[in-house]
């Protein structure tokens, strides 16, 4: 880690904790800046808070008064899930005061190299594919996992040494909160729409992902998705080494999909077959990290290892396990049609079936009409289930069962099964309606496979 100076004495407001909050405030504290947390939960009820108070560090909690920027502030760092029109961001900004996210904080110590990943979707397989790859075989060092993964990048980048490498997953919300951040390789996986609450347009949320190769030079590497022409435009804004990967083209100078094998500029990297990981979306996510492994001087034959060893991750298309020959895939993740879609891309639907469902936001679902079509059948859940009903119908399915939620799920699926089908939990629906979080259901979703292996 960087010992640098500019924070001494200056005085810096926290705003939200968290775990990127918690640990945003323990590195200023660190570097001798002068540190107010100002955070919502109460006191009593906040061990973060508590435990900062402990290191010395001044807490502000249960509530966020507007009087607190009296205190002439030169810093704030909010959490990235806090919004621009909060009154205490919107009145910073007013006051000019500089605000950042806390990997900006990361970018300033980190003593090592930063491959940062953002996109829409498959932003966290190709970040835990690029850990792997730049670990597999490695003889000095460690590639680190941070960001939007769950590893405070702020946190991670105290631990590392020159020797190291920090792969960090970026949301567009962490991307606001950027100045210098500089990483020597990014990747964006793709650009959809997403997040408009938040970023009140499209075009505020391209701009906020596109600000991840802002301050990269000739010398940096940009890897970017071919198959996207919106990205291609992009692409001529950046100062950065453009390295595109593609399954729909040859793209020479990157990373692409020929005849069943991927490859790298010339070279045959190995058998899309021999992934460890189904579907086309992971296919894209694989050749990113290729792309980026290969700058990173990773041998073919760790590439491969790595990748035929990876099974997912947790909600995201994972493979939980087989019973009597059939495979159970949680992919619990897909809280949207397009995830779903993405999931069904990679399986022989005659030999699927599909459970679905969950919060309703008042849309309909025949945009997955294509998706369902040869679907062996589908197992429904949740308060979409007689909207996704409606559509399976459309989509010619022949079985379709109507059920509680994802532990009900789980048993009928298996009844209407045979050797060799793949029973996958893809909601197409955010989980809130029944649980908590799309973690929650996926481990619901684990748990009731594991009952159906103890009988």
């Amino acid at each position: 880690m960087k010992q640098i100076k500019r924070y001494e004495n200056e005085k810096v407001l926290v705003l939200g904790l968290a775990k990127s909050g918690f640990s945003a405030a323990k590195l200023l504290h660190r570097l001798g800046a002068l540190v107010t947390v100002n955070d919502g939960k109460p006191f009593e009820e906040n061990p973060a808070a508590q435990d900062l108070l402990e290191d010395g560090i001044r807490v502000i909690t249960g509530s966020h008064p507007i009087e607190l920027l009296d205190e002439d502030f030169a810093l704030m760092v909010k959490n990235p899930g806090i919004p621009y029109n909060n009154p205490l961001v919107a009145k910073a900004e007013s006051l000019h005061i500089p605000i950042l996210t806390e990997v900006e904080l990361a970018y300033q110590v980190a003593d090592c190299p930063i491959v940062s990943i953002t996109g829409t979707n498959g932003k966290t397989t190709t970040t835990t594919m690029i850990g792997l790859l730049l670990n597999q075989n490695r003889e000095k060092g460690k590639a680190y996992l941070a960001g939007n993964i769950g590893f405070p990048a702020s946190e991670v980048a105290q631990k590392t040494t020159v020797d190291d490498d920090i792969v960090m997953e970026m949301s567009s919300f962490q991307l606001m909160g950027i100045e210098e951040f500089r990483p020597h390789i990014a990747v964006v996986t793709n650009i959809y729409e997403a997040h408009l609450d938040y970023h009140g347009t499209r075009d505020n949320y391209v701009s906020a992902k596109w600000a991840i190769q802002k301050n990269m030079e000739i010398s940096d590497y940009l890897v970017i998705n071919w198959d996207s022409k919106e990205l291609q435009e992009l692409s001529k804004q950046t100062a950065a080494t453009v390295v595109p990967f593609s399954t729909e083209s040859i793209v020479e100078n990157g990373a692409y999909l020929k005849d069943e094998f991927l490859y790298y500029k010339t070279e045959k990297i190995m058998c899309v077959n021999d992934l460890g990981v189904p579907g086309k979306h992971n296919i894209e996510n694989a050749l990113a990290a290729i792309a980026t492994a290969k700058l990173m001087k990773v041998s073919n034959e760790a590439i491969q290892v790595a990748l035929a060893n990876f099974h997912g991750v947790p909600h995201r298309t994972q493979y939980v396990t087989a019973i009597n020959g059939r495979s159970f895939y949680n992919d619990s993740k897909a809280t949207n049609s397009l995830a779903t879609e993405m999931a069904l891309s990679g399986f022989d639907n005659e030999k699927v079936i599909l459970l679905a469902g969950g919060l309703d936001r008042g849309n309909g679902f025949d945009e997955l009409i294509p998706a369902f079509k040869g679907l062996k059948a589908i197992v429904l859940f949740g308060e979409t289930k007689s909207k996704l009903s409606e559509t399976a119908e459309k989509a010619g399915i022949k079985t379709i069962l109507l059920t509680e939620n994802v532990e009900t799920a789980v048993p009928l699926a298996y009844d209407c099964s045979s050797v060799g089908d793949s029973i996958l939990l893809s909601p197409a629906n955010a989980s809130w309606d029944q649980y908590s979080s799309f973690e929650i259901r996926g481990e619901k979703f684990i748990q009731a496979v594991n009952k159906l292996e103890e009988k």
